[in-house]
């Protein structure tokens, strides 16, 4: 029988049919059936003088080739003029053992000391990995998503009850596929909303007075006209906030101060309101907007949204939304703390033209009252399960658990905790079918992510030693999700991308098979492909805005790892985003291709 012309999938069924293991690559399936020792290929040797000579090498038994990037290729002459040459990909030996197939173009000898040191110039023809597409349950990854979002009230800010019962789910799920389960936590710094913060203007009344010292606004103004805004769709409050309570009464001045990238107009927003417009060009972090407020104590900081999703959520207005600080940088800008009576928020577009309409240029009062802890820390949790592999060489797959307080989540990142569940199921089944892997997989869930990356960041640390030596890959799954209208408008693309070649370009390949066999969905999708192995900070490195960051640059021998980002989320950290717009089957492209990929690794590879 020519086993060679079979797939994977039916060499593996005929190992079952006659009780043989079924782990391994192609090649070892191949030379598990056929029971046969391997060929022996000669090649052509020219010498320094042109004479001929040759060199053995055995037939290939792990199937798969050596890639340009992991080929180790050597030779050494002994005085009797014979060649051994070694061919290596992790342990490769000579005449009569298992090593890839190579088609030698030549051997060039230069001679030195009267030995010749040989140059090889070999051309490497590598049979391409026919890969085990996983399979991908759309209806169970959406049940996962909808218990997360149920559990936000709205959202599942870090340390909170929600977060707290997120982290419970991934461990019960976890523990009943059978891994082993590490619940570990960490108190980070982290902000507490203590009660509903409240924003309004009042014009005062234009009507005769009752008496003469009403003042404007008070209870004696019947004529006034106060517009109320909605916490969560008129504003939102950003991270770490400070309190504050500014009253009518107070007419605390409001100080428009264009983008906020002046420093100098900073000075005259003193115990005054500082407004300050997001637009399209010169938008500054909300850190250096933050810290500028903090050095030059102004009474509250208010962000105008006019860039951030205008138009997509609702039609004539820009939704604000959440955003977060670097809390060592404000510090170091407020004297070494919080800046903790600093009221910091962001209004929607027509919020904002109201303040500069009514207040800025008109007699409204602007009224402020803000209740936050942002100066202690608190408990999150780093859930993981662990499948205890025959090496201690690990790949770790992981995505955020919480969410922005003020929306549920459903993209960001319930969809990128849906995944990791449900890929940890597929997994399972894989460990049914295969049996133990050679590799180490661990699944993980983090908190803290939307304020700071919290949780990645303390669980690196305290596993630096462990994942600096045995960390394979880590997969990051973060709002891995297209959305469901996968419009031209919207987009309907998925990026793959990560810092190392040979996983990338293993990716790629992947997911040209995927195309072929799950074409149904897969061409209902753009699917690119980005190499990005700069250093931090480079325009070719990764970005550090996701729980890749640590892995990738905080251990001390630098992570290898693969990320995933899709499309088409206008509702990203607002109200808005939630299970209407969640699309279950976009999953299924980082799904299986990254989870058919750390199968490969897991049981493939040697």
């Amino acid at each position: 029988m020519s086993w060679q012309t079979m797939t994977v999938k039916e060499l593996r069924d005929e190992l079952r049919a006659r009780g043989m293991p079924v782990g391994g690559r192609k090649a070892d399936l191949i030379a598990r059936l056929a029971d046969s020792t391997p060929e022996v290929h000669t090649a052509t040797l020219i010498e320094s003088d042109g004479a001929a000579g040759q060199v053995i090498v055995g037939k290939v038994t792990d199937g798969e080739g050596v890639t340009e990037d992991t080929a180790d290729v050597g030779a050494a002459k002994s005085e009797t003029g014979e060649l051994n040459a070694i061919f290596r990909r992790g342990v490769a030996t000579v005449v009569g053992l298992p090593i890839p197939i190579l088609v030698i173009a030549g051997l060039i000898v230069t001679s030195t000391l009267g030995f010749g040191a040989y140059t090889l110039v070999s051309q490497f023809f590598e049979e391409e990995i026919e890969y085990d597409l996983i399979d991908f349950n759309g209806t169970r990854a959406r049940g996962f998503a909808q218990a997360l979002v149920d559990m936000g009230n709205p959202g599942r800010l870090s340390g909170s009850p929600q977060e707290g019962a997120a982290a419970d789910l991934v461990i019960d799920n976890l523990t009943a596929l059978g891994f082993s389960v590490q619940d570990e936590s960490y108190d980070v710094p982290m902000f507490e909303i203590m009660s509903e913060p409240e924003l309004s203007i009042c014009i005062p009344g234009g009507t005769i007075p009752i008496w003469s010292n009403i003042a404007p606004c008070g209870i004696g103004d019947v004529g006034q006209q106060v517009t109320t805004f909605e916490h969560r769709t008129d504003f939102v409050l950003q991270g770490y906030s400070g309190s504050g309570d500014l009253s009518y009464a107070d007419n605390v001045e409001v100080v428009y101060l264009y983008n906020g990238s002046e420093n100098s107009g900073w000075a005259n927003a003193t115990d005054k309101i500082a407004l300050v417009l997001l637009e399209a060009v010169g938008v500054s972090s909300n850190t250096e907007l933050y810290s500028r407020a903090a050095a030059n104590n102004v009474a509250a900081l208010i962000l105008w949204n006019g860039v951030h999703n205008c138009g997509k959520v609702v039609a004539d207005d820009c939704v604000p939304i959440f955003k977060s600080i670097g809390v060592d940088d404000v510090k170091s800008a407020a004297g070494g703390g919080m800046p903790t009576d600093i009221p910091f928020m962001m209004v929607s577009n027509k919020t904002g033209m109201a303040i500069y309409d009514q207040v800025l240029n008109g007699n409204g009062r602007l009224a402020v009252s803000t209740e936050v802890d942002n100066a202690g820390t608190r408990t999150i949790r780093t859930p993981c399960g662990t499948w205890y592999g025959q090496s201690e060489e690990m790949i770790v797959i992981g995505a955020h658990h919480d969410t922005v307080y003020n929306g549920p989540g459903a993209v960001d990142d319930t969809s990128g905790t849906a995944s990791v569940l449900e890929m940890a199921h597929q997994f399972a089944d894989e460990v049914a079918k295969r049996g133990e892997p050679r590799l180490t997989v661990r699944f993980c869930t983090w908190g803290g992510e939307e304020e700071g990356l919290w949780g990645s960041k303390a669980y690196v640390e305290a596993h630096n030693g462990e994942l600096s030596q045995n960390l394979r890959l880590y997969v990051n799954l973060d709002m891995n999700h297209v959305d469901i209208d996968k419009s031209s408008e919207r987009g309907k693309s998925v990026t793959l991308f990560g810092n190392n070649k040979g996983d990338v370009d293993a990716i790629k390949e992947l997911a040209k098979q995927y195309q072929q066999k799950r074409s149904a969905v897969a061409n209902q999708y753009e699917i690119n492909f980005r190499l990005l192995e700069g250093e931090k900070g480079e325009e070719n490195g990764l970005p550090y805005n996701s729980d890749h960051g640590p892995f990738a640059y905080d251990l001390n021998n630098p992570g290898k790892v693969l990320v995933c980002y899709g499309s088409g989320s206008w509702e990203y950290h607002t109200y808005a985003d939630d299970m209407t717009r969640f699309n279950e089957e976009s999953l299924g492209i980082s799904v299986v291709i990254y989870g058919s990929y750390i199968t490969h690794l897991a049981w493939e590879t040697s």
